[in-house]
């Protein structure tokens, strides 16, 4: 299943594979094993990858991009998403005494030339500012923006964590449109569906990315009240449905107005495609709502 992520944005999958974890993987991260998940993706119809600069200690695109050189024809199957501005202390980054953000644009461009060296890739299908910064500067983050697309480096513009004041503002000097936030979305954070970060998705016509659907695994394995709760719900609908618990977390998100792109974190195939499930499950109405009692402690008002 292909979805327009926005108006004017690019086709992507209604599933997203997330690479942050990629470095932790068990079973190594040759070549031919980031390859095999890749594979498990496109088989299922995921197509769409979300990396950021940052991920594994700024390894993981470059993992990525030496499976990629092994078969180039790949990168015209897939889309490829990425996010920069966030500045760790780490030793791949000495010049960092503390972690901070950094918007100008010597870095945007800097950090985009770099990504493309690391991904094997002469495009990224879309860009996401990854953090709001209280020093961002709208108009010179615009101008190198706008000359990485009009280079053909970047695609398209998103952001990732923003408000929506903070999204308006950026996007009120950008020339192209913004055309996703990513943020965190899943049932234990009912902020964004109240606070009006989805409302705002689906006043700009934007599909919004939901990074960690699974609570960083908490919904799986949490022992707080709220995880308990939630999880004796998932795995009384999986029963009812017939699929894994997870899958009722992808489901219960794909089933929001706004058509949430969840961003899958796993290094298990069978975990992707448990994931993929989701897509022909449609979530009864109560029983989004018994997620959601069951996550928030309280009846609806």
């Amino acid at each position: 299943m292909r979805v327009k992520m926005a108006p004017q944005g690019p086709e992507v999958s209604r599933l997203v594979y997330g690479v942050w974890r990629m470095q932790e993987d068990a079973q190594g991260t040759d070549p031919q094993r980031v390859l095999g998940k890749v594979q498990a993706c496109l088989d299922l119809g995921i197509t769409t990858f979300d990396h950021a600069d940052i991920y594994g200690g700024y390894r993981c695109e470059e993992l990525f991009g030496a499976a990629l050189r092994t078969n180039p024809g790949l990168r015209q199957r897939l889309e490829l998403v990425t996010k920069c501005g966030i500045m760790l202390t780490h030793p791949a980054r000495p010049q960092n005494w503390i972690k901070h953000y950094d918007y100008s644009r010597q870095h945007l461009i800097g950090s985009v030339e770099q990504s493309l060296r690391n991904l094997a890739t002469d495009y990224i299908d879309v860009l996401l500012l990854h953090r709001p910064s209280p020093l961002l500067d709208p108009a010179e983050a615009a101008e190198a923006l706008r000359l990485l697309v009009e280079q053909g480096k970047v695609r398209h513009v998103g952001v990732s964590n923003f408000t929506p004041a903070q999204f308006d503002m950026l996007a009120s000097y950008l020339p192209t449109p913004i055309v996703t936030n990513q943020v965190e979305l899943h049932p234990l954070r009912p902020e964004p569906f109240l606070d009006g970060t989805l409302d705002h998705c689906l006043r700009q016509r934007i599909l919004p990315m939901g990074w960690s659907p699974l609570a960083g695994g908490r919904l799986m394995t949490g022992h707080g009240e709220a995880e308990g709760r939630t999880r004796e719900v998932l795995h009384g609908l999986g029963h009812k449905y017939g699929v894994a618990p997870e899958t009722i977390v992808y489901a219960w998100l794909l089933r929001h107005p706004s058509r949430i792109l969840p961003v899958l974190g796993t290094n298990q195939p069978e975990r992707i495609a448990s994931a993929a499930r989701a897509l022909s499950l449609s979530l009864d109405t109560q029983d989004w709502f018994a997620v959601w009692r069951a996550a928030t402690g309280t009846e609806v008002p």
